[in-house]
Formats: structure tokens, C-alpha cells, sequence
């Protein structure tokens, strides 16, 4: 059996693409930060003492996708050429919804899932003084289109959300959304 990170000798390695036509792609990824209701409470009530939790949830997510290659050794450098952050705040935590978006060799998957990670990270630190049990969870990819193996959704997940749109169209601005 032969790995693809792995050279002749069993050595890691960053898989060469270079020869690899680049093609439009997208990742998104979805995650949930369980929190304790007055966590909740401040998070709607927009009384958190640190601030404004989702705006800086959100621009985490977005840096982080950009940021993917420092984190991960063996991933890619490509062109982020589109990154959204989705975060809703529900009874019993925030659900987050990362989409990333590329014209490039390799797919997103790892900066959809490295954004949502980090802004679910930054959601813990800015309420972390209010409540310490808050948790990360069901960090994953839903769905991705483009690339070589094609377009998949995660069975039994529900469509990705308002963030995410078919390869090469644009999204619409902020407040004209249907």
C-alpha cells in the first residue's frame, strides 16, 4: 500500500500538484460551541464583557481559513479567493458555518474546518470568563464541490446555508439576500 504523504522511504512529504489544472471548489464545514444559558443570554443581549463575540468569531474564521497552510505542515499554500462566516446564536450555544471558496489545484476542506475550528475557539475565549464548561462540537465538513472526486454532502445534513453559493456565482451583498 502506498500513502501519498509519505515518500519512498516513509518519509512525510507535501503531495505534488503543480502538473494539476486548477478548478473551482468549495468547502463548507459546520461546528457547534455548546454554552451555559447566561452565556446565551449575554451573547443576544450583546452584554458579553469582552465585546462583540460574534464579530470576533467571525473575522477569526476568516483568518484562520487564510491561515490553514501555517498550521497545517502539509497543507497547501492556495489562493483563498472567498471565506464566510456564519454563526447562529440558538438556546443552547452558536452554530457556526464556515464556507471557503478557490480556484485552485487541491480543494478547501482544510481551511472550511481550520475556520470554523478558530472561530469556535475565539467564541470560547471571549466567554470563557462567564462560563469555563463551554465545549466544542461536531466539527466537520458537510459538503464540497469541484476537484477530481466531484460534488458531495454529508448523508442526513441539512443543505449548506445562505453563505454558500454554486461554483462561480456571486454572492449577493449584504442585505439583498432573498
Amino acid at each position: 500500500m502506498s500513502f501519498t504523504h509519505l515518500d519512498a522511504a516513509g518519509r512525510a512529504r507535501m503531495v505534488d500538484v503543480t502538473l494539476k489544472q486548477p478548478t473551482v471548489r468549495t468547502a463548507t464545514a459546520r461546528g457547534f460551541v455548546r454554552c451555559a444559558p447566561e452565556v446565551v443570554a449575554a451573547l443576544r443581549n450583546g452584554t458579553a464583557p469582552k465585546g462583540d463575540v460574534l464579530a470576533v468569531a467571525r473575522i477569526a474564521g476568516i483568518q484562520a481559513a487564510k491561515s490553514t497552510p501555517a498550521l497545517l505542515p502539509l497543507a497547501h499554500v492556495i489562493g483563498v479567493h472567498r471565506a464566510s462566516v456564519d454563526l447562529e446564536v440558538t438556546d443552547e450555544g452558536v452554530e457556526i458555518e464556515a464556507t471557503v471558496g478557490t480556484a485552485d489545484r487541491t480543494g478547501v476542506e482544510m481551511e472550511a474546518l481550520t475556520s470554523v475550528s478558530v472561530a469556535a475557539l475565539a467564541i470560547v475565549d471571549m466567554v470563557k470568563g462567564l462560563d469555563k464548561g463551554t465545549l466544542i462540537e461536531n466539527v466537520r465538513i458537510v459538503s464540497k464541490t469541484g476537484g477530481k472526486s466531484g460534488d458531495w454532502l454529508r448523508p442526513g445534513e441539512p443543505g449548506v446555508g445562505p453563505s454558500a453559493t454554486a461554483p462561480g456565482e456571486v454572492p449577493a451583498a449584504e442585505g439583498e439576500r432573498a
